[in-house]
């Protein structure tokens, strides 16, 4: 899943929040600082969703 994520991380389309991801064993920790509250639930909205597709296509992908 890192992996995945790692090119919106490195290509941030805005200046108004930073984002770093690291894997903790089985873990992954997602690191948000954003300069405004607005700005900082755009980003973890934004990341929450993609995670959360991600774990769909794998599930699809384990049955299969």
């Amino acid at each position: 899943m890192l992996k995945s994520l790692r090119p919106e991380v490195e290509n941030a389309i805005t200046t108004r929040s930073h984002t770093a991801l690291q894997k903790e064993g089985e873990y992954l920790t997602v690191k948000v600082e954003a300069k405004d509250t607005v700005a900082l639930r755009a980003t973890l909205n934004a990341y929450l969703r993609w995670i959360n597709s991600i774990t769909n296509v794998f599930e699809i992908l384990k049955r299969q």
